[in-house]
């Protein structure tokens, strides 16, 4: 977990460093399609998998309400930032 956690720290100091960069710039839409990507084959794993789709109806609903609860805590704190830091008028 310590590597992981390193490895991203790095590469965020990296690309602080060269944001200035054009070519950085233009790796938005590259990014977008490299994580569709990985949503497709983390999909085709899954659905090859006999044991996973066999339980998915008793998986299934707990998928759903912790993916539901994700969403509905990300929009209330994203409600809450917006509310706490960005007031009206341009203030901030």
């Amino acid at each position: 977990m310590f590597s992981i956690i390193s490895t991203m720290f790095l590469g965020i100091g990296i690309g602080y460093a060269l944001r200035n960069w054009s070519i950085l710039q233009k790796t938005e839409k590259t990014i977008s399609l490299t994580i569709f990507l990985l949503l497709f084959i983390l999909g085709v794993s899954i659905g090859s998998n006999s044991l996973i789709v066999n339980n998915l109806g008793k998986f299934g609903w707990q998928a759903i309400i912790l993916s539901t609860s994700g969403v509905l805590g990300s929009l209330i704190a994203a409600r809450l930032v917006l509310q706490l830091f960005f007031k009206k008028g341009g203030k901030q």
